[in-house]
């Protein structure tokens, strides 16, 4: 007679702790809290940073520099297993002429918005900022800026600048950071791909060691991913607690113009353009919402890059041979707010504030310059950078560009988020009209989960064998 045996029960932790979806808002939630608890400490009244502050800041900011960390082994070994793959892809150069085209339409209707939103609003004339706050920006865009960022400065475009402190020369620091230029690395990676299929079987090796590293990178990258909620509970809690708040009372209007605009393209733009291609509406925000939310706290199209990438492959049902070329390349020139909706407001405000007339010329110029100029600064695209080229096209003053600074923090949370929208969008779309999308993965259920179940991607197709040498 055997004995009975019993399992004991086991503890189920609540959804909120395991799921990704629930995680990312109360992680929300915690640094709202934090921010406002740090305001309200008696330091931060006068414009001190306290304990509080500095903390969730270096939390906040080591967060991103994880991220960005896997930027370049990302694009590299992405973009070189891309190229491979797309050798069983016949329409690699539609894709690649049709991904730009719609860079251009969305970027098109996008400043047609800004403009709109503009001219209703009126905000140069609706803000009582001082006229002493107008400064000089310390980079301006050039239309030579594409040409001169497309040539790698050395392998994977990497600058280093260094920065000198101190009241005398004993007391002087030195310190040296490093930055990189996605469009020179995909340059280089594509570079290295296309020679990697030219020199045949004895690139092989090669190939499968990328392949094994790149499945190395995206779980190093899982790993990071999975911290968000704490990188998003600090990133929030720095904005509320620092980003300048107080300025909005001279700039409302300017920062209600902006964020109306975004508003637009986010809730009407991008739906209608979803729902004309006989997709879900729910299912794509579904599917982009961390990178998303990931972009507004983090104020950061490249850091967020690794995450717009996982989420538009996994999520959204993208060809990661598509994916890996598309989104990358939507992060240097696919800016909806910084490069369309904000310049085209900013232009105006700034030409109302100085009292110039803008003609039907200068409007058209606005929309060229958003529609192309994008790609004309892409490796150094920002919105001051957008901004200055826009100015100077226009004939504008260029010190415009300081009277907005005070609520440049605020703004560019909404920018952002809508930028890597922007970016995840235009993939998904070409994907979908090259019939090369995964739909079952797209309408896949999430779960409180950033990705849909593993299994439920395809299998990679096999490369095709290489053809034996001749005798």
């Amino acid at each position: 007679m055997s004995a009975a045996t019993f399992d004991a029960p086991r503890r189920v932790l609540p959804k909120w702790a395991t799921s990704f979806g629930p995680q990312i808002v109360a992680g929300l939630i915690v640094g709202v809290i934090l921010g406002l608890v740090a305001r309200s400490m008696p330091d931060a009244a006068d414009g001190n940073e306290n304990w509080l502050v500095g903390t969730v800041t270096t939390i906040g900011s080591s967060y991103v520099s994880l991220l960005t960390v896997a930027v370049i082994p990302l694009i590299f070994t992405a973009v070189v297993s891309s190229i491979a793959n797309l050798r069983n892809v016949a329409n690699a150069a539609r894709l690649a002429v049709q991904t730009l085209l719609w860079f251009a339409i969305t970027a098109f209707i996008a400043v047609l918005v800004g403009i709109t939103i503009g001219l209703i609003t009126q905000p140069g004339t609706n803000t009582t900022v001082d006229a002493t706050n107008a400064t000089e920006p310390g980079s301006s865009g050039s239309w030579w800026a594409f040409l001169t960022g497309l040539v790698p400065q050395n392998f994977l475009g990497l600058g280093a600048q260094t920065t000198v402190s101190g009241d005398n020369a004993s007391s002087l620091t030195a310190t040296t950071s490093l930055s990189f230029n996605v469009l020179q690395l995909l340059v280089v990676a594509i570079a290295i791909g296309i020679a990697a299929l030219k020199v045949g079987q004895k690139a092989e090796p090669f190939l499968n060691f990328n392949a094994s590293l790149l499945a190395i990178v995206q779980k190093v990258l899982w790993w990071i991913i999975r911290l968000a909620p704490i990188g998003t509970a600090a990133l929030i809690a720095k904005a509320v607690a620092t980003y300048g708040w107080d300025a909005i009372g001279q700039l409302g209007v300017f920062t209600v113009a902006v964020y109306l605009g975004l508003a637009v393209i986010f809730l009407v733009v991008y739906p209608t353009l979803i729902r004309v291609h006989g997709l879900s509406v729910k299912r794509f925000y579904s599917g982009v919402w961390p990178a998303t939310q990931l972009g507004f706290v983090s104020r950061s199209s490249i850091g967020t890059l690794p995450l717009t990438e996982r989420v538009t492959e996994r999520n959204l049902g993208v060809p990661r041979e598509y994916a890996s070329f598309a989104v990358p390349l939507g992060a240097t020139t696919k800016m909806d707010g910084c490069a369309a909706v904000y310049p085209a407001i900013a232009a105006i405000f700034v030409a109302e504030f100085y009292g110039v007339h803008l003609s039907l010329t200068d409007y058209l110029l606005i929309i060229v310059v958003s529609v192309i100029g994008s790609a004309a600064t892409a490796g150094t695209t920002g919105a001051t950078v957008m901004l200055t080229l826009t100015l100077s096209t226009l004939g504008l003053p260029l010190a415009g560009v300081g009277l907005l600074l005070a609520v440049e923090p605020i703004v560019d949370m909404g920018r952002t988020a809508v930028n890597v929208t922007g970016q995840a969008l235009v993939p998904t779309i070409v994907a979908k009209r090259e019939k090369i999308l995964d739909e079952s993965l797209y309408n896949a259920p999430r779960r409180g989960d950033p990705f849909a179940d593993e299994s439920l991607e395809p299998a990679p197709t096999p490369a095709p064998a290489p053809a034996p040498a001749p005798a």
